[in-house]
């Protein structure tokens, strides 16, 4: 069950015994796309409901920055390790089959046309992008920039700090489900790892689909 205002978010105990440990987020990804398959991804039948979720370790990542883990794998087997219900995201590419996320979709040049952020983590690198956004609340959080090059680099400027929003030229939503169309194909990073262009991006929050231990 997705994490309510006020209510506090996982359990204490350790990792099981035999499961996965990843380094950062796009191999957190790819262990629940594995586990996961292509048909419940085309459904969206992923989590606990469906009897599909799973667990692993995280050490790395910008999901693990987000929720404070200390990045120790002695740690996962104590009973200090921290038990955690995320959400993932999915995307598709114009129109492909969708992929799986577990912290981000980026999409659009640094310094030309518009940038498209979708967030399931607060962090993607260096940047704090969406300093609201929870990765257990049954939303993505979507940034869409549409900035003047002078407004551009203030915001790059604020970015490290979370201070680039609120800003006109920067629309935010938080959505369970949504469809950005671009005027044009742009680059496009999932997880941080680089995707093929793409003009039209599909996304969808999966709730409560894994548990990460910390």
């Amino acid at each position: 069950m997705t994490i309510r205002r006020g209510e506090d978010w996982g359990a204490a105990g350790p990792l099981a015994e035999g499961a996965p440990v990843a380094a950062s987020d796009a191999e957190l990804a790819a262990l629940i796309t594995a586990s996961a398959g292509p048909a419940v991804l085309m459904t969206g039948g992923l989590g606990g409901a469906a009897g599909l979720g799973g667990e692993s370790g995280l050490v790395g990542g910008d999901l693990c920055r987000t929720v404070a883990g200390p990045g120790d794998r002695a740690r996962l087997h104590t009973a200090e390790a921290r038990r955690l219900p995320i959400d993932v995201g999915t995307v598709a590419l114009d129109g492909g089959e969708p992929r799986l996320f577990v912290a981000h979709v980026v999409a659009g040049a640094r310094w030309r046309g518009p940038v498209v952020a979708a967030m399931n983590a607060q962090f993607a690198g260096r940047w704090d992008v969406a300093p609201r956004s929870h990765p257990n609340d049954g939303r993505l959080d979507v940034l869409e920039a549409r900035l003047a090059a002078g407004d551009r680099w203030k915001a790059w400027r604020r970015l490290p700090l979370g201070t680039h929003v609120p800003h006109p030229g920067i629309a935010e939503r938080r959505v369970a489900e949504t469809v950005v169309e671009l005027d044009r194909a742009v680059p496009v990073r999932i997880d941080g790892v680089p995707a093929e262009r793409a003009r039209r991006l599909a996304f969808r929050c999966l709730p409560d689909a894994w548990t990460i231990v910390i």
